[in-house]
């Protein structure tokens, strides 16, 4: 995995605690390696030892996004052992051959058989630039044979905002679609792997009270309570362009409000469906009599 923006907030306080998580319960596969890609000046060692601080940060503190009792120095290791950082200008070609560079260590190193992941965690003005960078170095090709079969596969994970208006959405896809196949494209949006989120569909399918009347005629209205603990703090640049209510609402808030109805709108779909078998029973009855 190749992280852009690796000395980032979305790095350090979302993505790789989420990597240490799955080193702690032991589903990180063996061939695995972590490639740290930011502007700043660092070595592998100082990523780490930010990364770790920053880790220490979340035990006991129950208010924050990861909330620990203690570091598992062991699943720790194996992640920081896998660790390796390469600075550089994501808009300029240089920095795409030391990831070449990286990515040859790392299959040497690791087994990693050639197959990556870019994880852009930047700003979503360097999204199209990034991609197209990429497409230059001819490291999102697959290594395709003369039949068409890829010898491995590159993905590309790209964050919300993506584009600030429906235009610029439409202009900023069809722009990473000149360089990556659609099943290479993965858009996300790390509010969706929340606990309180993922508990919405259990809590509205599980229980026996509420699925009956989860739905439009006895819902009145939806509140979504966004108590956020972590202010502006070094974001400075980035609220600067993006704002907290773009940053917010159009992406996390919207998404969690999907998540929600997403039970109604399948009990509806479920009364069509279940409109449309009994209109034909009816028909063939009709057609026998």
């Amino acid at each position: 995995m190749v992280v852009f923006g690796a000395g980032g907030d979305m790095a350090k306080r979302l993505l790789i605690p989420a990597l240490y998580n799955l080193s702690r319960t032991k589903v990180l596969p063996e061939k695995f390696a972590l490639i740290g890609v930011d502007l700043a000046e660092g070595t592998a060692e100082s990523w780490r030892d930010h990364l770790y601080d920053m880790l220490k940060t979340f035990v006991g503190n129950a208010t924050a996004e990861f909330d620990i009792d203690r570091i598992d120095e062991a699943a720790w290791k194996r992640l920081a052992e896998r660790m390796s950082y390469v600075q550089g200008d994501l808009t300029k070609p240089e920095l795409y051959e030391k990831i070449r560079g990286a990515l040859g260590g790392a299959e040497k190193t690791h087994g990693t058989q050639g197959n990556a992941i870019f994880y852009l965690a930047v700003a979503d003005r360097f999204f199209g630039i990034a991609v197209e960078q990429l497409g230059k170095a001819q490291l999102a090709d697959q290594g395709e044979d003369k039949n068409g079969n890829s010898q491995f596969w590159r993905r590309v994970v790209i964050e919300k905002p993506f584009g600030h208006s429906l235009d610029s959405a439409r202009q900023l896809k069809a722009r990473i679609l000149r360089t990556l196949h659609e099943d290479q494209i993965f858009l996300i949006d790390h509010f969706l792997g929340k606990d309180t989120v993922q508990s919405i569909m259990a809590f509205r399918f599980a229980n026996g009270l509420f699925e009956p009347i989860w739905n439009r005629d006895r819902i009145d209205h939806v509140q979504i309570t966004v108590a956020e603990t972590v202010g502006v703090e070094q974001r400075g640049k980035f609220y600067e362009v993006t704002g907290a209510l773009r940053d917010m609402v159009p992406n996390h808030v919207f998404n969690v409000g999907i998540v929600g109805r997403d039970g109604a709108a399948h009990g509806l779909r479920r009364r069509l469906d279940t409109h449309e078998e009994d209109r034909s029973i009816r028909r063939d009855a009709l057609g026998q009599a």
